[in-house]
């Protein structure tokens, strides 16, 4: 049993509480018992319907994403929205006014079955989010979303929501007419009673969005939006978003909306989006298995990284001091850190308390309380074992001591120590603030614990942990590197920079290689480079090292390949058309790497290099990572390509050993 109904002077209450699970959901059976109970209440003398969590944190999370991966054709996926249109009806068209306790987290299902009844009542607290993140599973709201967002908030805003997949916080949700309420959780069931003592809803919006819904500015709207998106989403890729417009174009009803979800959630995109969606959920629960009973964190480097690593922290709730030898590097990671607080947590007094978690700290004074060190200085071995070195004699014995390094293997690094085994990497990706993944770098003395308890860490910022091996660039970088190398090789060889980058972003990518590469800094992909250069055989370009001696060094000195305005931004040209074969010489340097990777065991699995390539750089989430879509060519054909290119270019382009070892492309879920 999942609902709970109870009833007192003819109001029903009907509490949801999913059996054995965190948070609800609404699988089959929860929306089959849902439907039993309205089948009882339609035929009872009541004067309203409350519909409220059983969860502390959350409300109503969505659909089971689990039951999508047993959808194998279009039809039963259009049946399962139809399922959820019908109960939701059933609410709608109730003979009594409903209302919805909406506490934590109440998103896509969950939400669409809000809309659905008469009111909206929200609790007023930061924990409480709404929205309908489908779109970034490739498909749409289809349990009557579509049809019931617009009229009750506007076109504009609803297509914002359904199109970004954004959550919106309880004041937000109030402004647009998202929830009636929003009230302290002690006034909630009396405000709920109060709202069903006013009969039937009867929402109107206000003129300005009413006007938004006469037909010459609706169709200004679906023009404006559609020549936007069309700047940064591929359809061919993401069909979705395009689906939405139409829909709410052409006013669709709720058999049209059914059919379009069975469409997609068949679809390549949608079953590689859930694909990723879930490896990440299964490695956040790895995570949590664990305790990390860190309070007090320690970075040392208030560079960008550094700083936005501890500004990170302290927003997470962690009491953090930053360490820099220079007063005005402190500054300016303390003005970023007020920036991104301003931005993430909205409100004066969260902004406040964030500001005096994070303390700036010249002098090294927060290292003898630390639970937690984070060593964030330049990537020198030199620089980083005189560092470490000074810091074990200052710290706790139980300290852990993680050093953010992005290539460097933690066995040089912990040469420097008495006790080697409280060395950990905890490999931060730039930018910090939107990059999920953390790799956990494992030593060949690294403690066990200490591991365990970097993972919860990870977990508590709301990050994805990988466990990688200590090895040369670890998993994410040593992929990237060929890929971005094959890239400036091409420069050297005079294929335009447009053709490149725009080769790599029709492909999926989220910036091309050379745009890339001049994010990151030239300097810093040079340094890279030359760690990886030995250990991998890979050649460092000479373009690249010339453009560095230079003091180009990308996006930060405003010139690398690209040059770039006072606001940073760089003038790239369009190319003529989509290049194959730049596309393939860029990728099958990369899938190779990867391969490569699994053989040398600096990864566990498959999954674990679809994980690490999607949220660590961004690699085409409709294809669901560079091992699913090896999967979805063959190996064989991949092997037969990169021998091709082999004849052409060299060895750099040899098929790995790996490519023989079918087993290197089991899953772990056994997919």
């Amino acid at each position: 049993m999942h609902w709970r109904l109870q009833q007192q002077d003819q109001i029903a209450v009907l509490t949801l509480d999913v059996a054995d699970r965190s948070a609800n959901t609404l699988t089959q059976d929860v929306l089959r018992e849902l439907d039993q109970h309205l089948d009882e209440l339609k035929t009872q003398p009541m004067q309203g319907l409350i519909i409220q969590s059983g969860k502390v944190k959350n409300f109503i999370v969505g659909a089971d994403v689990n039951e999508f991966t047993r959808i194998k054709d279009a039809a039963s996926a259009t049946e399962l929205a139809r399922t959820g249109q019908q109960v939701f009806n059933r609410i709608e068209t109730l003979p009594f006014p409903s209302v919805a306790i909406i506490n934590g987290h109440c998103l896509g299902g969950g939400m669409e079955l809000a809309l659905a009844c008469d009111y909206r009542l929200a609790l007023d607290n930061d924990a409480t989010r709404m929205g309908l993140p489908e779109v970034r599973l490739g498909i749409h709201p289809g349990f009557g979303g579509t049809l019931r967002l617009p009229p009750l908030v506007g076109i504009p805003a609803a297509l914002d929501l359904m199109l970004t997949g954004r959550g919106v916080r309880v004041k937000a949700a109030r402004r647009m007419g998202l929830v009636d309420e929003v009230v302290p959780q002690r006034y909630l069931q009396r405000a709920a009673l109060r709202l069903l003592a006013k009969g039937r809803a009867r929402h109107k919006l206000p003129f300005m969005k009413r006007l938004g819904g006469w037909w010459p500015l609706r169709n200004l709207v679906y023009k404006i939006t559609l020549r936007k998106l069309r700047r940064r989403v591929n359809f061919d890729h993401y069909p979705a978003p395009l689906q939405i417009i139409e829909l709410l174009k052409r006013r669709a009803n709720a058999n049209e909306e059914a059919a379009s979800l069975g469409e997609l959630l068949v679809g390549r995109t949608s079953h590689n989006l859930v694909h990723v969606f879930l490896l990440g959920e299964r490695q956040k629960r790895y995570g949590r298995e664990q305790q990390h009973d860190i309070k007090h964190v320690h970075v040392i480097g208030a560079g960008v990284m550094g700083g936005d690593i501890a500004a990170w922290s302290a927003m997470k709730g962690f009491t953090v001091s930053l360490q820099d030898m220079h007063a005005e590097t402190l500054a300016r990671a303390m003005q970023r850190a007020y920036k991104l607080f301003k931005m993430r947590l909205k409100a004066a007094r969260p902004i406040q308390q964030a500001m005096d978690r994070l303390m700036p700290d010249l002098n090294g004074s927060g290292l003898h309380r630390a639970d937690l060190v984070i060593e964030a200085i330049i990537e020198n071995i030199d620089a980083k074992t005189g560092l470490l070195r000074d810091v074990e004699k200052k710290i706790r014995p139980q300290t852990i001591i993680a050093t953010n390094t992005s290539s460097i293997r933690l066995e040089i690094l912990a040469k420097a120590l008495q006790d080697p085994s409280r060395l950990v990497g905890l490999h931060f990706f730039n930018p910090v603030a939107k990059m999920q993944l953390i790799e956990i770098v494992r030593g060949e003395q690294s403690d066990e614990k200490n591991l365990a308890r970097i993972r919860a860490f990870s977990v508590a910022l709301d990050r994805l942990p990988l466990d990688v091996k200590s090895s040369p660039g670890f998993l994410v970088n040593r992929i990237l590197m060929p890929y971005l190398i094959e890239a400036m090789s091409m420069v050297d060889e005079g294929i335009p920079l447009a053709a490149i980058d725009q080769a790599a972003t029709h492909y999926g990518m989220p910036m091309g290689p050379i745009l890339l590469a001049d994010t990151v800094g030239l300097d810093i992909c040079l340094s890279v480079a030359e760690v990886l250069s030995k250990p991998l055989d890979i050649a460092v370009p000479e373009g690249l090292r010339a453009m560095v001696d230079k003091g180009l060094l990308g996006k930060k000195s405003g010139r690398g390949f690209y040059k770039y305005d006072k606001n940073g931004r760089a003038k790239i040209p369009t190319a003529k058309k989509s290049n194959a074969p730049i596309t393939e010489r860029l990728i099958l340097r990369l899938l190779n790497e990867a391969i490569a990777c699994l053989r040398e065991g600096v990864i566990s699995d498959a999954d674990a290099v679809d994980i690490g390539m999607v949220y660590g750089t961004g690699f085409a989430p409709y294809l669901g990572g560079p091992m699913r879509y090896i999967e979805s060519l063959g190996e064989t054909g991949i092997r037969h390509s990169l021998y091709r290119l082999s004849q052409e270019f060299g060895k750099r382009f040899e098929p790995d050993e790996g490519w023989n070892r079918p087993e290197l492309l089991a899953r772990r879920n056994g997919e």
